[in-house]
């Protein structure tokens, strides 16, 4: 039996279970047994920080250039009222954070949602620092950026990424299911959507018409991540079903754009907004869906993190590989 960082359950059927105080361990975890939902990286300093859906966001940090994990205290030790307010039954499983550095801060977007329907929101903190021993470390709560409502839209406000354009201008890419994936600007300070507002579709499936509009139907897509790499845009999705253990099918695919509102063509020239994409990686005999990811540069070399389904026991753990890249310059990520 594997050591566990355990950072989240991987179902909603098992969230009630999440409920428990978070406990930090004073060990480091080898980052092959870290499990870990929807994770995303940061590194300060010579410290990487790894955020990932959890209770009040969970957090754990690497010393030795993201080869062992420790525990640290979630992100919020207690629930915001304002979200319970927001989104009924809503208890502080928080999801998907994305973290990016913006004008001498640390600036957070996280989910709070409660799975099945599109009742969602995309929050924002901030703080000059993520290291909790620093002075001046705290979060602040700039409260919500976007809210989704069953009925009303055609999309989810839930896995939220920022990318700034070559103009320096801020976007904000989300979704899942439902309508697929939405793109809107940000204004400079990441605190709102910009007026008036700007809204594109960059990646999409095809849907049924056999269900209803607050159903979130059969067309798979979500968890965006764009990165830019030698002058194009490279737009990262998941497909297919996470959250089922042995039985998940996640996999990612890619596009590119030389702008950042697209549109994103695959590697035939599909488009993502018209059920493109070129897999990047996909379950094989060891994991059986691999998704959810981030793209990132850490001392010169680019890096692929996500979740993945192992097939022995149906954890989703770290999945953390070098990215390199193709002579035609598509993404490689070794399974």
């Amino acid at each position: 039996m594997k050591t566990l960082l355990t950072t989240c359950l991987m179902s909603i059927a098992c969230m009630a279970l999440a409920q428990k105080p978070f406990k930090p361990a004073n060990k480091a975890y080898p980052a092959d047994e870290v499990v870990v939902h929807d994770p995303v990286i940061a590194k300060e300093g010579n410290t990487y920080y790894m955020y990932s859906t959890g209770m009040g966001i969970t957090v754990s940090s690497s010393n030795d250039g993201m080869k062992t994990w420790h525990f640290e205290k979630p992100v919020f030790e207690t629930t915001p009222q304002w979200t319970m307010d927001k989104i009924p039954n809503f208890r502080g499983h928080m999801w998907a954070p994305d973290v990016i550095y913006h004008q001498g801060r640390w600036h957070m977007f996280y989910v709070c949602s409660i799975g099945g329907k599109n009742t969602s929101l995309i929050g924002h903190i901030s703080s000059p620092t993520l290291d909790p021993k620093a002075k001046g470390y705290g979060w602040e709560d700039h409260g919500m950026v976007i809210q989704s409502v069953p009925g009303r839209d055609m999309w989810n406000a839930i896995d939220p990424n920022i990318i700034f354009d070559e103009e320096g201008t801020p976007w904000m890419s989300f979704g899942s299911w439902w309508e697929g994936i939405k793109l809107v600007k940000m204004t400079s300070d990441l605190m709102a959507l910009a007026e008036p507002q700007e809204w594109h579709t960059l990646s999409k499936r095809p849907r049924s018409f056999d269900f209803d509009e607050d159903n979130a139907g059969d067309a798979p897509v979500e968890a965006p991540f764009i990165i830019e790499h030698d002058g194009y845009y490279y737009l990262f999705v998941s497909f297919d079903y996470c959250c089922r253990g042995t039985e998940s099918t996640y996999k990612v695919v890619v596009g590119r754009s030389k702008k950042v509102t697209g549109p994103y063509l695959d590697k035939e020239g599909n488009r993502m907004d018209r059920d493109g994409g070129s897999i990047v990686v996909q379950g094989n005999e060891k994991w059986a869906g691999i998704g959810h990811n981030a793209a990132y540069t850490f001392e010169g070399k680019d890096y692929f993190v996500s979740h993945a389904y192992d097939r022995k026991d149906g954890q989703s753990y770290l999945f953390l590989r070098e990215m390199k890249w193709d002579s035609e310059g598509w993404p490689i990520v070794e399974p």
